[in-house]
């Protein structure tokens, strides 16, 4: 599945070596032209690259695949490549900035000499550009073509029907009578002359059964009554508003074609326009748009201004994947979220499709099978439908356990099952977007993220856009996951002001994981072997046997524990990590080691780094402070930490800085010259005495400072913080000297213990 990354791989190469910023630093270092000629190799295969993905779909060639793979491999080593670029261009800063002659001298006979540094990484470029030249040469005997933009076919969902049989439908019941009674309330006209029309959307992941509810809606008697005129149309993604027209004219156009049909085709949109308000004028009628993906509120506003004719009290329901669709769509006062069938109505809908009519009593046995393979269903009615449809007829108990003890992923599916469903929602998604979901499968089931966390990991991985004037990194974050809350792929948000927490469901994990099978992988005791060229390992067991599984640790970009008490040891970190020389992200929480090693400082690509509730930590080797790509630095918890890193200056691409420590005394001159430091939090320091008082941090925008009990001074001032938009202080111990503060106010929000002050 990785395949399907590797022309977003490819984009990002090509506009990285575009970017008139890397141009600047490839100069510096003296490989320029050897990096344009690395580009014009790399534009030659990302030419061919969409038509190349979207064979291999359709074709499932082996061949094909061998050759995507290989080329991802290259563009692996690639990006690779360039961030050695940065990281040279940002070590000469430092040393500009903060260097001693003895720093530039030592510098000069050591192997990050630049002159000898340019060598080698021409050398490099040029063993790719060669690699990359040797599989292009092989585009041709596939017959792909080049196709420049992303336009990629989404596979649509087969064009959906109103009629529906009401006693196959089981537990929807409650959510029937919901809809009609909106579609039976009156709507007031508030706006002089304008027939308003109600829309009532019913939003939800693929599967839940929209377009079944909608039906039932559809079909009811009382429905019927009420609105004379009624038209089903299945929409997909195509929101043409020429097809549409047609649709709602000859509601047999979806599923017949005549030469009256043909006819219609042929007119012009005026004379479209003409016969649908014919149709429509003075009549209250009822029109179902199912299965709506497309966001253009350009073309949902010029259709409803068309079927704005119809009488008072018409309505439109409109079924869709998507809340940022229904809230544009929508005009009831709220979407109408349809939730998963509960654990009865599941194993009636199971018994339905597993057995013939009333058999079931005679496998009691299997009954009791069948409520274990439901907990993979979650309620889902297609996932539901699915299981118990592979199960029909069959009576051993063996094949009833086999396929309770399965992964749904490895379950067969035909097109209309609940995995072909969800995959149609990812599939959807922009490229981006894609990628970033995909490392959400680092985590185990029923995880709570945290939106901090995610973008930490996100952001180390390469998959945010750098910061700009407008927007950090966090902030884009964010937007990408209210873009996958839209797609009703999280659930359960909280929405915490500055942050947010989240879960997926468990199908929703499967697709993660299945999605991005090689690139992510958890590592437990039953894991046999590590894939290979895996660039994502989490690890959610202690104890683990590191030595007994010897993978191809050096393109690992991201290492992490995401599991409450499960962390990493000493032994761990010199067996693994200090191996991994592309490591880019590495979540140390909850370990055990009591000292990183010195040689943790070669790991120069690395941008986050968190040891959150180590409690046996003392000291950080100061060759931490030679991380200069480091955006993300965690030492929350540490306890007995008794002093942050010297020359934190060094760490010039920090945007993170979260720390707990032993210090009454922090380093804040070093701290003030951290200039894309964005969000500090100071928490139970216990023996802090006083915070910033002299020092300016011009680009902090969230402060956190809590459980500093003997904090006696913290100016809240524009001047101490002029960007600051989010405050947090709790537990501070004697309050009094922050209503002293001078400008208090001029904060734009101040959380405390007891709410906002």
């Amino acid at each position: 599945m990785a395949e399907s990354f590797i022309f977003s791989i490819a984009d990002s190469l090509t506009s990285k070596l575009a970017s008139r910023a890397y141009g600047e630093a490839s100069r510096v270092v003296g490989v320029y032209d050897d990096l344009q000629d690395l580009k014009t190799s790399l534009s030659y295969v990302k030419a061919v690259l969409l038509d190349a993905e979207q064979k291999q779909k359709q074709e499932q060639s082996h061949e094909l695949r061998e050759w995507l793979k290989q080329i991802k491999l290259v563009f692996y080593d690639a990006e690779n490549l360039l961030d050695q670029v940065d990281c040279e261009t940002l070590r000469k800063q430092v040393i500009r900035d903060y260097g001693t002659p003895k720093d530039k001298v030592g510098r000069f006979f050591s192997s990050s000499n630049p002159l000898v540094f340019r060598y080698k990484l021409a050398h490099q470029i040029k063993e790719i550009k060669k690699r990359l030249d040797k599989v292009a040469a092989d585009r041709d005997k596939f017959g792909l073509q080049v196709i420049d933009v992303d336009r990629r076919v989404v596979h649509k969902r087969e064009m959906t029907y109103s009629h529906v049989v009401e006693s196959d439908v089981i537990g929807r019941a409650h959510d029937k009578k919901k809809i009609i009674k909106l579609l039976m309330e009156p709507i007031l006209d508030n706006n002089a002359g304008y027939k308003h029309i109600s829309v009532i959307p019913i939003v939800g992941f693929g599967g839940l059964g929209k377009t079944t509810l909608a039906k039932l809606v559809f079909n009811d008697k009382r429905v019927t009554k009420s609105f004379p005129l009624k038209r089903w149309v299945s929409v997909s993604d195509d929101f043409n508003i020429k097809s549409l027209i047609l649709k709602i004219i000859n509601p047999l156009s979806d599923f017949a074609s005549s030469t009256g049909q043909q006819n219609l085709r042929d007119l012009e949109i005026e004379q479209l326009q003409h016969r649908l308000r014919n149709v429509l004028e003075g009549k209250k009628f009822l029109l179902v748009l199912d299965d709506v993906w497309n966001e253009d509120r350009v073309k949902w506003v010029e259709l409803q201004h068309l079927i704005s004719v119809g009488a008072q009290g018409s309505k439109v329901i409109v079924t869709t994947r998507s809340q940022s669709i229904a809230s544009m769509m929508g005009t009831v006062a709220y979407s109408h979220h349809l939730k998963g069938l509960s654990p009865k109505n599941s194993l009636r809908l199971f018994v339905r499709w597993a057995f013939k009519e009333g058999e079931e009593g005679k496998y009691p046995d299997l009954i009791e099978i069948g409520r274990e393979i439901l907990k993979k269903c979650k309620g889902v009615p297609l996932a539901v439908r699915t299981l118990g449809s592979s199960l029909f007829s069959k009576h051993e108990i063996q094949e009833w356990e086999s396929l309770r003890d399965k992964e749904i992923w490895n379950l067969p599916q035909k097109e209309d099952d609940i995995l072909p469903a969800l995959k149609l929602s990812y599939d959807e998604m922009p490229s981006h977007l894609r990628q970033c979901f995909a490392l959400l499968s680092l985590y185990p089931r029923n995880f709570r993220f945290d939106s901090f966390g995610v973008a930490s990991l996100w952001g180390a991985a390469g998959l945010l856009p750098l910061q700009s004037k407008d927007k950090t990194m966090v902030d884009v974050a964010h937007q990408y996951l209210r873009d996958l809350m839209a797609r009703s792929f999280l659930h359960d948000v909280s929405d915490c002001g500055t942050f947010y927490f989240f879960g997926i469901h468990d199908l929703v994990h499967d697709l993660a994981v299945y999605v991005a099978k090689d690139v992510c992988q958890l590592v437990s005791s039953n894991t046999q072997d590590i894939s290979e060229n895996v660039l994502h390992l989490s690890f959610v067991e202690n104890g683990l046997p590191y030595n007994s599984v010897k993978p191809s640790l050096r393109g690992t970009r991201s290492i992490l524990f995401p599991v409450d008490e499960v962390g990493a040891s000493e032994a761990f970190l010199n067996a693994w990590v200090l191996n991994c020389t592309y490591l880019r992200y590495l979540d140390l929480s909850n370990s055990t080691c009591e000292t990183l090693p010195e040689s943790i400082g070669k790991l120069k690509h690395l941008r986050s780094i968190s040891l959150c509730n180590n409690k046996r930590i003392k000291r950080l080797p100061s060759s931490i402070c030679k991380l200069q790509n480091l955006q993300v630095l965690d030492l929350e918890g540490c306890s007995n930490l008794e002093t942050v890193p010297k020359k934190l200056r060094n760490l010039i691409s920090l945007q993170r800085l979260e720390i707990t420590t032993k210090q009454s005394i922090l380093p804040e001159s070093d701290i003030a010259k951290l200039n894309r430091l964005e969000y500090l939090c100071v928490k139970d320091c216990d023996n802090l005495e006083s915070l910033f008082v002299e020092t300016r941090l011009p680009t902090l925008r969230t402060l956190q400072v809590r459980g500093c009990a003997n904090l006696k001074s913290l100016p809240l001032d524009t001047h101490h913080f002029p960007r600051l938009e989010t405050m947090l202080i709790q537990g501070v111990g004697n309050e009094d000297w922050l209503h002293r503060s001078e400008n208090t106010n001029s904060v734009l929000r101040l959380l405390r213990a007891g709410g906002t002050a």
